[in-house]
């Protein structure tokens, strides 16, 4: 998943913590081996093989993930999409040398992309492609669905308690409290400025939640002057524009990820489908604002006290209705 792991605790509150948070980063590194791209002998490798020939089997926990995934594309109107795997490759992305694909190439990716070629029989717990070259590529959701799994090991062993963990910095679920705050204040999780890393934008309040945020900040390249993400809008086939960064709160990590994907892809227009009033998700979205030295944040579903912005913070705050 190409980024660190790291499981934080409330010092002398869980003696066997450094035993538990091991055995949680191997179970990761064993998700990895399953769900990656870059290993030949993955299950998901194996189904990219596969899948055009015929039904392929998938083990219980991955078939759950790719109903999840299907669930994911229908909720958020093909703004999530993981059969984009020939898109990526064509784009350059599977490799992270970003390039601009020939209008032939283009179009014969995005002939073979989506996830209305995959089929998925619940009942024989198979999966198949309508047509050659459908590649998945789960790493919109990867790396929040093994944050998901290492929280649920480690609950199980701790017997409850409060940690931390977060892939990358942009995928967070915390559970309990951190111990400089009061009871009941959970995690203060900081909001990096898109455009000035060494910078916060403000920080969040993080109780028994999880946090997912999407943007192109480090990962892009310039073509004739301009600047395309590596976050591809998989109902055109081409790179998202318009959003800085995209931030969702939810109950899972996997969940997190997923949502702040598509709501970088959906940009303002999605806000309220991603994160309707009253619902379990929040979001806040990151857009360039009229003057080059403030920011417009966004959000939706998001109480107020939840969110801490510095009274200096060049940003233009606005709620979604």
């Amino acid at each position: 998943m190409a980024c660190r792991f790291e499981m934080v605790f409330n010092a002398g509150e869980h003696a066997d913590a450094t035993t538990h948070a091991i055995e949680a980063l191997d179970l990761i590194d064993a998700i990895e081996a399953r769900l990656t791209v870059y290993r030949d002998d993955s299950d998901v490798a194996r189904i990219n093989r596969m899948a055009h020939s015929g039904p392929c089997p998938v083990e219980q926990e991955l078939f759950s993930l790719l109903l999840q995934c299907r669930d994911l594309h229908a909720k958020t109107a093909g703004g999530f999409d993981i059969a984009v795997g020939t898109l990526l490759r064509t784009w350059g992305f599977h490799q992270r040398r970003g390039r601009m694909p020939d209008a032939e190439s283009l179009a014969a990716a995005i002939d073979r992309s989506g996830m209305r070629h995959v089929v998925l029989d619940e009942t024989a717990r198979t999966v198949q492609f309508d047509r050659e070259g459908i590649e998945l590529n789960l790493g919109a959701i990867g790396k929040g669905h093994a944050v998901d799994r290492a929280a649920e090991l480690l609950a199980n062993r701790l017997g409850g308690g409060s940690f931390l963990i977060h892939g990358g910095q942009s995928s967070v679920r915390a559970t309990g409290n951190q111990a400089t705050l009061s009871a009941s204040s959970g995690w203060r999780v900081g909001i990096v400025h898109p455009q000035r890393p060494d910078r916060r934008l403000g920080t969040l309040r993080l109780v028994n939640r999880a946090i997912g945020t999407s943007g192109s900040g480090t990962q892009f390249f310039v073509d004739r002057g301009r600047r395309l993400g590596h976050i591809l809008d998989p109902r055109r086939g081409v790179p998202a524009e318009g959003v800085l960064s995209a931030t969702v709160i939810a109950p899972t990590a996997a969940e997190a990820d997923s949502l702040a994907t598509a709501l970088y892809v959906l940009g303002p227009e999605g806000l309220n489908a991603i994160a309707p009033r009253g619902g379990d998700v929040a979001a806040l979205l990151v857009v360039p604002a009229r003057s080059a030295a403030t920011v417009r944040l966004l959000t939706a579903n998001l109480a107020k006290e939840t969110l801490d912005v510095p009274d200096d913070a060049p940003v233009e705050r606005i709620e979604a209705v």
